[in-house]
């Protein structure tokens, strides 16, 4: 089953992350083999909205997408709206989409997409309060439990968490992307 042994996986978040969105993928990953780091524009301990919390293993700053096979992006709004409004975790996100390495995101944490300008043309869904922004940003934004478009993996909310983990891993397993996207 460790379709991902040898590859690190960054998860990029915050305080007040849905606890879910980060627990679960981290599973998924970790039990196929694969390294989880935290990275965080926190330092030291994370708090997620429903009292899981997590060490930062690397702070966003000193981050690389070079390091990394992939990335994934939990919601919660009070992470995802601090994320979008830090220029290094915006950054940090958007070389990975430079790079054509697998993105997943979940729930709100597409806002940093939006803020990356990395959305345009691409097939996406969220949690639905954001449909009006990813739109605005040029996305076809659609009500499905999953998107994989070129790389990039959505989900709307914690009901969709295991069809999601299951594309995370996937898209993971098949690494990097051909450029689909201008």
């Amino acid at each position: 089953m460790a379709e991902l042994t040898g590859k690190r996986v960054a998860f990029l978040l915050t305080d007040g992350y849905e606890d879910s969105e980060l627990t679960s993928p981290w599973e998924a990953v970790t039990e196929n083999g694969a390294e989880a780091v935290l990275v965080s524009p926190a330092d030291g301990e994370i708090s997620g909205k429903n009292g899981h919390s997590q060490a930062v293993d690397l702070p966003v700053s000193q981050a690389s997408s070079a390091d990394f096979d992939a990335l994934v992006l939990p919601g919660g709004v009070v992470n995802a709206d601090h994320l979008r409004m830090d220029g290094a975790s915006v950054e940090f996100a958007r070389s990975f989409f430079t790079e054509h390495k697998p993105v997943s995101v979940i729930c709100h944490g597409a806002w940093i997409l939006v803020e990356a300008d990395v959305v345009r043309d691409r097939t996406i869904t969220s949690y639905p309060s954001l449909r009006t922004d990813l739109q605005n940003a040029g996305a076809n934004w659609v009500d499905e439990e999953v998107v994989v478009d070129a790389g990039l993996v959505s989900s709307r909310t914690p009901d969709d968490l295991p069809a999601f983990c299951a594309k995370t891993v996937e898209e993971i397993a098949e690494g990097k992307h051909a450029e689909q996207h201008a």
